[in-house]
């Protein structure tokens, strides 16, 4: 057993569990990680997509009791049908357009200049975002969303495919543009997130099965647990930090970030074609 190698894949699992549910593009950080690691191979870029699964497991387990209640609730409640069909709704933008565009994005905007942009135009719609005028929020929870808000958020979503973007960041504040809540944004952006990067880690599994072997899965392991437990941490900590608190810092990250890629693009460093 490498244990240099599951030392590699737990600092990537930590990298992504912090970064995935944050508006700051798990993909750039990821991408990083991966190069100064050496684990920016194809199989690597397959493992990046399948630790997801294990960020999602923390969401679940935060978000159970809703999940839970609102499962049971299908048969005998139309708002639990109605925030199952939401996610449902919300989703399948991302299903149809990744299908139909996600090989010409990996072919044509995995580039240094991209990546850079998105970070820092990123960065600078979230400071717009969080400084709107007063009264501008007309949806407070997540239960009060209506499915042309969801395929709104869906559409948002479907950003998050260019390199930089960030899912979270897409649809977090995609979502207060459109509206809604910090809270419903955030809310709503995690439960979307379960189809979504089930979908995308499963499909990429499937896909790319012939790069894997059984010996291929401690480092999965490995990868997983560290992804699950720090994105764990994060959630928690997310909805703690937006009670009473704005996305501003993140902005001003996303904007350092930025300046990064194209520093150590230029350098010669990281070639940010992940």
């Amino acid at each position: 057993m490498d244990i240099v190698l599951l030392a590699k894949a737990a600092v990537m699992g930590i990298v992504e569990g912090l970064t995935e549910f944050l508006p700051v593009s798990s993909t750039g950080h990821l991408i990083l990680a991966g190069a100064l690691l050496g684990l920016d191979d194809e199989k690597g870029k397959v493992f990046d997509i399948a630790i997801q699964t294990g960020a999602i497991l923390a969401v679940i387990l935060v978000y159970w009791h809703k999940i839970r209640d609102t499962v049971m609730a299908l048969p005998r409640q139309t708002k639990a049908r109605r925030f199952a069909l939401n996610v449902l709704v919300g989703f399948l933008p991302a299903v149809v357009l990744g299908l139909a565009f996600g090989a010409l994005i990996k072919a044509y905007l995995f580039t240094p200049l991209v990546v850079a942009t998105t970070f820092i135009l990123g960065g600078f719609i979230i400071l717009w975002a969080e400084h709107r005028p007063p009264g501008s929020v007309r949806v407070e929870h997540v239960d009060d969303l209506t499915p042309l808000d969801a395929l709104k958020v869906g559409l948002v979503q479907c950003f998050a495919m260019v390199p930089g973007t960030s899912r979270s960041g897409a649809t977090i504040i995609g979502g207060m543009l459109l509206g809604l809540s910090r809270k419903a944004a955030t809310d709503f952006s995690f439960f979307l997130a379960i189809p979504t990067l089930v979908g995308a880690g499963g499909y990429s599994l499937i896909k790319q099965r012939a790069l894997l072997s059984w010996a291929d899965l401690p480092m999965f392991a490995v990868g997983l647990l560290f992804s699950f437990i720090s994105a764990w941490f994060c959630v928690r900590w997310l909805l703690r930090y937006i009670s009473s608190n704005s996305f501003v810092p993140f902005a001003w990250y996303r904007i350092a970030f930025g300046l990064v890629v194209l520093w150590t693009w230029y350098a010669g460093w990281i070639a940010w074609n992940g």
